[in-house]
């Protein structure tokens, strides 16, 4: 699903607020204010999946954000940890892609997720660097370097994947786990 703030329900928000707290503060270890603000930037995007008829129990979220230079960025990317390994973030950063299209898409990943992601056509921009005490890099994937995520045509709101829907249409590293 994707939603902007002003369009999530409560308990929607909730439980992906409560995953990403769960996991990238208590889980990781992390005390820092997860509630950056840039969730409630007009062009901020929620993606998530759910099971079924349950969005109130997220198998997977990522927060893509328009940054000032015109570059697209994930972040917040997380999958709890019981349902890791089932390809969720594939789908989600797959769904992001394609809603980003042919801008540039930067995102700053965890050190050893950094493989993860050059999957998608994203590449390491600089020097690795401690962010809350875990290594990270920052990553940027370029207009037609689709490299086994997402084609790089453009994509309009409303795509839908599927397991994913689109219910309306854009940070901080990625989960440990997000894989």
């Amino acid at each position: 699903m994707v939603a902007r703030l002003a369009d999530l329900d409560p308990t929607t928000l909730y439980a992906l607020l409560r995953l990403r707290v769960d996991v990238f503060v208590v889980e990781q270890r992390c005390p820092y204010p997860e509630l950056d603000g840039r969730d409630t930037e007009p062009d901020a995007r929620h993606l998530w999946l759910a099971d079924e008829g349950s969005a109130a129990a997220p198998l997977a979220y990522l927060r893509l954000l328009a940054d000032p230079d015109g570059a697209a960025r994930i972040g917040r990317v997380v999958v709890p940890a019981a349902h890791r390994g089932g390809g969720h973030a594939t789908r989600l950063i797959r769904h992001a892609l394609e809603l980003v299209g042919d801008a540039p898409c930067v995102l700053e990943a965890q050190a050893h997720l950094a493989a993860f992601y050059a999957r998608f056509g994203f590449a390491v921009t600089g020097p690795e660097y401690l962010e809350d005490g875990i290594p990270h890099l920052p990553m940027r994937r370029t207009p037609g370097t689709a490299a086994g995520g997402a084609p790089p045509a453009a994509a309009a709101q409303g795509v839908t994947v599927p397991g994913v829907t689109a219910a309306s249409p854009p940070g901080r590293a990625p989960s440990a786990a997000a894989p």
